[in-house]
């Protein structure tokens, strides 16, 4: 069990590289969560710093969630540590991912004050389960376009992956399927307080997006 602690520790850390910060205090010497809507995500980045230190951020927040599913889940340092046998593949990389979510989320180099976890959340799904990327990221830009809501096409796209886990296996009691339900429920915590805009009507609109808006 060392070795997994270890596994876990290193992609915690992993996950909590303050991407949206540090590009904040690099670019312009601010801390991002003190402007725009006060995420440390790649949204506000580009609302606060425009999209080519957004584009960077997004591409790591990405990163950090792939690294720990598909690199760090399999390390096991020529087994000094221990191993770990007869674990699930899908479970030891779920469980990796998961910890890099939550680093990213409540980032111990940021005052545990993150981003949402989204795109960290696609790194480890693009690993998991590549072919619902795309499709989840259509999902996400239909909304965005149709309704300028980003929070919502998040929301929407991460609420798709059970169903298509559903479509695909033909079941939800599974390793992966347990793992799309506890995610889902995640997100719509980390977005709990977009939710409650949308349903008052104050939610930001990313109005750019709406490129079928009436002019």
């Amino acid at each position: 069990m060392t070795l997994l602690a270890l596994l876990l520790l290193l992609s915690y850390l992993a996950g909590s590289t303050p991407t949206s910060i540090i590009a904040g205090k690099i670019t312009r010497g601010i801390d991002i969560r003190d402007h725009g809507s006060g995420n440390a995500g790649g949204t506000n980045t580009f609302r606060v710093l425009g999209w080519k230190p957004a584009l960077a951020v997004v591409s790591v927040d990405i990163f950090k969630g792939w690294l720990a599913a598909a690199i760090i889940a399999g390390w096991t340092f020529g087994g000094a540590l221990g191993q770990l046998p007869n674990w699930d593949a899908d479970l030891l990389a779920i469980l990796c991912g998961s910890a890099a979510v939550l680093g990213h989320t409540y980032t111990v180099f940021g005052g545990f004050r993150g981003g949402k976890g989204v795109g960290t959340l696609g790194g480890m799904v693009l690993h998991l389960a590549p072919l619902m990327v795309p499709l989840g990221l259509a999902a996400w830009l239909l909304v965005l376009v149709t309704s300028g809501y980003v929070g919502l096409g998040s929301v929407t796209a991460v609420t798709l992956f059970p169903l298509l886990i559903y479509v695909q296996d033909g079941t939800l009691a599974s390793t992966l399927g347990y793992f799309s339900l506890l995610m889902t429920l995640f997100i719509w915590f980390t977005h709990r307080g977009n939710i409650a805009r949308l349903l008052a009507g104050t939610e930001n609109r990313f109005e750019k997006a709406l490129i079928f808006r009436r002019r």
